[in-house]
């Protein structure tokens, strides 16, 4: 093998997306709200590019025209401003004469009630704009205003508090806080102001674990304070891995007592800080909607209520094939013409692969959709793409962030894509109905004698569901269902000759 630096041509043969292409597949990508957004970005950059905003079937409002002395002088400021505005947009568009185009005079001005009417609803979406909620540091930093302390304690105290985590702890240590050349004096003053906020409300605020956070809220007055005490000083880690017998043997309580503990334990808070968390949960608007027809068929159809009819204004062809404008105009409109129109096929083209990939996937889970999740099928986007007759690619990017409403609730689109496995009869069986009886299992096995993952194995078996010891542990922990040990109920134990819970 010759390595050199020389130059030399070489004859190879590779696929290149064309723009189009590449904006096709970005538009069938989109979920609904962000191809709104899009529209309204071309709408904008593109003035060739124009939407029909009101039904056509309506009659429009009629306009009643009035003459310039007639005008008051909020209108008289209102026409100058849309003088200037459309000077503005086609300044260099039209670089002919100064008089206005026919296209303006053909065009109606909106109604004064209309303009009213876009002016109070803006009022209304500032009026009721959501005020910044108070932050945990600023609830904290507030009650350091009640405390009379030293110039150097305060911005310490102010220090620690702004460097709590969204959950209210302390994370790290005084000094990595305060750097590598603290002097002894300031880490006994940043300890000071340590003690000073974690005795700040919410109580366990600025805990530098678990365990410490649960002491900063037990008080005197719990009538379990010395239990609870001695309990997550000591055997906080037995606490958390259910070993309550081991407990009992070392404390010397019973495991009624215990577990009583543990109920009060229950009512402390480990997220000191979550009630000052923004929680922001995005709305769900469906792309696709499943509707029975009346001959008991599933049917799809779109959200296009969100998706205004886009077309090319014909003032602009007529401008360009009247040859009045210079080159410069004609190749600006042929651009802008160019860019339209492709949007508009991407958006139809978006259309057409969306309903019939969901109509493929919605007649592959009819019975999911007449009996439930237990019902679901396995399915790969390959076999819809071997359907519809598209590359798995373009499935993938049209059930991506789409979200589908049926008789069973809504869904994302994805939802319906899961691997299976095979059962005892030779039938396949997805994996979300193998979880789906983990649970049922776990849930209704006796809690004093729990199932191990050995046992869940076999009784996934029993009842027709075949997997490995691996995938059942998998599972488990993936849908947060403890281990048999922390699963076992104590109370529910009958003890032994020597006094000891079997």
């Amino acid at each position: 093998m010759r390595l050199s630096f020389g130059q030399h041509l070489q004859q190879v043969q590779k696929q290149v997306l064309a723009p189009r292409m590449i904006q096709s597949m970005e538009i069938l990508q989109l979920p609904i709200m962000a191809l709104q957004e899009r529209i309204d970005q071309e709408m904008e950059e593109n003035p060739i590019l124009e939407m029909q905003e009101e039904d056509p079937d309506l009659p429009s409002e009629p306009v009643e025209e009035k003459s310039p002395d007639e005008r008051s002088e909020e209108e008289k400021e209102l026409v100058i401003d849309e003088t200037n505005n459309n000077e503005d947009d086609f300044e260099r568009l039209m670089k002919m004469d100064e008089e206005w185009p026919d296209h303006f005079e053909e065009r109606s001005r909106p109604s004064r009630s209309r303009i009213d009417e876009a002016g109070q609803h803006k009022l209304d979406a500032m009026a009721n704009m959501a005020a910044r909620p108070q932050t945990l540091q600023d609830y904290l930093h507030d009650q350091l205003g009640w405390f009379d302390l030293d110039a150097s304690l305060r911005a310490t105290a102010e220090r620690i508090v702004y460097n709590l985590n969204p959950a209210g702890y302390f994370q790290g240590s005084l000094e990595e806080l305060l750097g590598p050349d603290a002097e002894p004096h300031q880490l006994a003053t940043a300890r000071e102001a340590l003690a000073l906020v974690q005795r700040l409300d919410p109580p366990g605020v600025a805990a530098r674990d678990y365990r410490e956070c649960l002491l900063l809220q037990l008080t005197p007055g719990n009538p379990f304070y010395e239990i609870l005490h001695a309990l997550i000083t000591s055997h906080f880690d037995d606490l958390t891995h259910n070993r309550l017998p081991i407990v009992a043997k070392r404390t010397g309580y019973s495991i009624e007592m215990i577990q009583t503990a543990m109920q009060e334990l229950g009512k402390l808070n480990l997220n000191p800080g979550g009630d000052f968390s923004e929680s922001f949960v995005p709305p769900v608007i469906p792309d696709v909607f499943v509707e029975r027809s009346e001959e008991g068929k599933y049917e799809v159809r779109l959200e296009d209520g969100r998706t205004p009819e886009l077309f090319i204004s014909p003032y602009y062809r007529k401008l360009l094939s009247a040859g009045k404008a210079n080159d410069e105009t004609k190749q600006f409109i042929r651009d802008k013409i160019n860019s339209a129109q492709w949007l508009i096929e991407s958006i139809q083209q978006r259309r057409n692969t969306l309903t019939r990939v969901a109509q493929a996937i919605v007649d592959y889970q009819t019975e999911f959709l007449d009996k439930g999740p237990d019902a679901i099928e396995p399915l790969k986007m390959q076999q819809i793409a071997d359907q519809v007759g598209v590359h798995v690619t373009t499935v993938s990017r049209a059930v991506d962030d789409k979200w589908i409403q049926t008789p069973r609730g809504i869904f994302p689109l994805k939802r319906f894509f899961c691997g299976g496995t095979v059962g005892a009869d030779g039938a396949e069986v997805a994996w979300d109905a193998v979880r789906l009886k983990l649970q049922e299992i776990v849930d209704s096995e006796d809690k004093q004698h729990p199932f191990s993952d050995d046992q869940l194995v076999a009784e996934l078996t029993a009842h027709g569901v075949k997997v490995a010891r691996r995938t059942v542990t998998k599972y488990r922990k993936a849908m947060n269902i403890p281990s048999s040990r922390q699963r076992r109920d104590w109370s529910l134990s009958t003890p032994d000759k020597k006094g000891n819970p079997e």
